[in-house]
């Protein structure tokens, strides 16, 4: 389990153009602590991190067919849109609604 979510946070760490070594500083963890979970090479971790963990990356549930970086990022962007979804529906709307037709606007032009 914890190598599923090393991968996960790793992805997201580096997707938001985080470094390894101020992402540890901010969860106050050493470096070293960080890679050796990004790559599952620990096989420990405290409750407390994995709540700012999950707090910074809205981690869990670990969905299991999430095999690739894409599958991460649209599982994340729901996770996060269905908290906006609560404060702002018609946000959600609106980003959705763009999100739609620029996918559409882009196939037709392939």
């Amino acid at each position: 389990m914890l190598q599923n979510i090393g991968k996960r946070i790793r992805t997201l760490r580096t997707n938001k153009g985080i470094g390894l070594n101020s992402f540890a500083e901010k969860l106050d963890v050493s470096p070293g602590y960080l890679s050796n979970l990004e790559t599952g090479k620990t096989d420990t971790i405290q409750l407390s991190l994995l709540e700012r963990l999950q707090n910074e990356f809205y981690l869990l549930p670990i969905e299991s067919q999430a095999t690739d970086e894409l599958d991460l990022r649209i599982n994340h962007s729901r996770q996060q849109l269905s908290k906006l979804q609560q404060v702002d529906p018609e946000g959600v709307d609106y980003l959705l609604t763009t999100l739609e037709n620029g996918i559409e606007l882009l196939l037709k032009k392939n």
